[in-house]
């Protein structure tokens, strides 16, 4: 009887336990690191730091310690002027203080200045760091959510740059520009003090601060566009040599390294452009915000100087004004900074929520249900499907599709290549939904069970399988990380690759290259079937997974399938005969709906089209296996 526990949210982790006290168990291991405090603001009518201000409030504590230890460091240096001015005035003038006084007073605060520096910037990278691990994470969790759909329209350089680059520029404005902002705040203090020496001379240093504001402005203007641009074109790069990489034996086999480089010339061509024209733009504006407090100073020489001669000014006075009016031009300087960074920042920004403002479109519906236990009874029912969706344009994939597998049943599915075999599959897991009709599993339609229970009971063997770059154990345990060692030899022993992994230089501890490429097609197919048999899952899908196998390997693999598809419901998708024998019925496939059923010897005898199937499927197999033999195995040179 399949069990089925109530789940009132998506993450719920402690489920109801049934009456026979076998609660759902999700795949995986429970993570060792806390989630993010905090999230990006889902609101998407505020600006982007808005929105990114719940997770710099997550961090408020170090944070707000960080700036205000800066700002004290910042007032211990405003001081040291002041007692300049009066070291001139009263020792070195007046003699009326030792100058040793003044002397100590300027070390004391300059340690102090260093002792509050060292913390303040401490905790500002701890900050930086936190906030940096926060947005990563938010990102990959949006990312783990998101629907098959996402993925078959979005390329993987993207998402990098976005999870990477675009990451830093939005943490590195959350975490320096306040900081700069206490710099700049700093000038307010050491504006007081001018104005404690003389107010007219005070205002006449100001009087070039709105030339300023309004460059500030007109750069933030131009900026923005530009930096834009430089994150697109980065994210371009990022994509050419993310699929050279994963494909460089396709280039190789064409040699096309030539046309490769030429591409990812152009593309690069491009980035340069954007930070030539970004630096342009920095190179016209930066030194106008910089320079132009210069005139300020300028002046102050002019009025101050006068006002000196006719001795309306004391020599300690001007010295300190002048040493403020320095203090006060560092965050002018820092201001155009601050709008570079601010234009990068929202540039990144808008492209991250361009990913986590876009919702999966296959999601637990209210009252999704856990299929705890599972009988492996499943029926598709008039299923009709299109990718895209309903309304999408795209030709129908399958239509009135009807198809049963009984508990326990083995069932071949063969058809024409294209005509929807490899869907059947992905619709029974769920990565897509029927646009008509039902899938049931138990007599239940998918849609109501949450997926992660759902695809629990589900192994599904790919005919391109995917490794991971760690352990042939980590590899084969991957659904079950906590399975004993015994467990994962069983399963590599029945799936056959138990002899070729006892062959490498360090068995189930050898560290596969990238998607497993050092290893042969049929080593890592072999690899991918005893990970999906550790699971031990009540339905089985193998999607042509024996086709880089050879024979002699693939019947001793099937001596090992048949006792453990035994009691288990398998769909085998396959063109080979020798596949095709293990199943207790044979269905075709063709023009989106199943027009024969039957045994092997039944449809060989009276559907022409079957026949036909099967041996347009040799003589491919014939073909390609004389235009492209195997090579041996990179780790060890053995054959498969």
């Amino acid at each position: 009887m399949t069990i089925l526990a109530h789940r009132s949210g998506n993450h719920d982790s402690s489920p109801e336990v049934p009456e026979d006290g076998s609660p759902f168990v999700p795949v995986g291991e429970r993570p060792r690191y806390a989630a993010p405090p905090a999230t990006i603001d889902p609101d998407t009518t505020k600006s982007w730091l808005r929105r990114a201000l719940p997770i710099m409030r997550a961090h408020r504590g170090i944070f707000i310690t960080s700036l205000v230890l800066a700002f004290v460091g910042l007032v211990f240096q405003v001081q040291i002027p002041l007692l300049l001015s009066k070291a001139i005035d009263n020792s070195l003038e007046a003699h009326t203080v030792p100058l040793q006084y003044y002397v100590y007073w300027v070390l004391v605060l300059g340690v102090a200045g260093v002792v509050v520096g060292y913390v303040s910037r401490l905790f500002l990278f701890r900050t930086a760091y936190a906030i940096e691990f926060d947005l990563r994470n938010i990102i990959y969790e949006h990312l783990t959510r998101m629907s098959f759909s996402f993925y078959d329209r979005v390329q993987s350089g993207q998402l990098i740059s976005r999870a990477n680059s675009d990451i830093r520029s939005v943490q590195m404005y959350m975490t320096f520009a306040p900081m700069i902002l206490v710099q700049c705040g700093i000038a307010v203090v050491a504006f007081g003090y001018m104005l404690s020496i003389s107010v007219v001379l005070a205002f006449v240093a100001m009087a070039t601060m709105p030339l300023v504001y309004l460059v500030g402005l007109k750069m933030r203007k131009t900026m923005f566009p530009v930096s834009w641009l430089i994150q697109a074109r980065l994210a371009d790069v990022a994509t050419i040599v993310d699929e050279n990489i994963n494909g460089v034996r396709v280039v190789k086999s064409f040699a096309a390294e030539e046309q490769q480089l030429r591409t990812l010339a152009k593309a690069a061509k491009k980035v340069e452009w954007a930070y030539v024209k970004d630096a342009d733009l920095r190179a016209r504006w930066g030194p106008l915000i910089q320079n132009i407090p210069q005139l300020g100073l300028a002046l102050v020489l002019l009025f101050g100087g006068y006002m000196v001669i006719y001795g309306h000014f004391q020599y300690g006075n001007i010295l300190a004004f002048n040493a403020y009016l320095l203090m006060m031009q560092v965050p002018f300087m820092m201001l155009g900074m601050i709008i570079m960074m601010g234009q990068r920042a929202a540039a990144s920004a808008a492209r991250i929520y361009e990913i986590l403002d876009e919702q999966p479109t296959l999601v637990d519906r209210p009252g999704a249900v856990d299929l705890v236990t599972c009988e492996g009874d499943v029926l598709f029912e008039d299923v009709d499907f299109r990718y895209g969706g309903q309304g999408s344009d795209n030709p129908l994939i399958l239509h009135g599709l009807n198809l049963h597998l009984r508990p326990g049943e083995t069932v071949a599915m063969v058809g024409r290549t294209g005509t929807g075999k490899s869907t059947v599959a992905r619709l029974l897991a769920r990565f897509y939904d029927a646009t008509g009709g039902r899938v049931l599993v138990d007599g239940h339609d998918v849609r109501g069970l949450t997926m992660t229970s759902l695809r629990s009971h589900i192994g599904i063997v790919l005919d391109e399988p995917f490794l991971f770059s760690v352990s042939i154990r980590d590899n084969i345990a991957y659904g079950r990380m906590d399975a004993p060692m015994p467990e994962v030899l069983a399963a590599a022993e029945a799936a056959g690759a138990a002899e070729f992994i006892g062959q490498l230089p360090e068995g189930y501890d050898t560290v596969v290259g990238e998607r497993g490429y050092t290893l042969s097609g049929g080593q890592r197919q072999r690899i991918a079937i005893a990970r999906t048999l550790l699971v031990n899952p009540p339905i089985l899908v193998l999607d042509d997974a024996t086709s880089a196998i050879d024979v002699h390997v693939e019947l001793e693999i099937h001596e090992s399938l048949r006792r453990l598809m035994e009691g288990r419901t398998t769909l085998i998708i396959a063109h080979r005969l020798s596949t095709i024998s293990l199943a207790d019925r044979v269905v075709l496939l063709d023009d989106g709906h199943i027009v024969a059923d039957g045994t092997h010897e039944e449809l060989l005898a009276g559907t022409p089209l079957y026949a036909e199937v099967l041996a347009q499927a040799e003589e491919t197999e014939a073909r390609l296996a004389r235009a492209e033999p195997e090579a041996p195995a990179a780790l060890n040179g053995r054959q498969r």
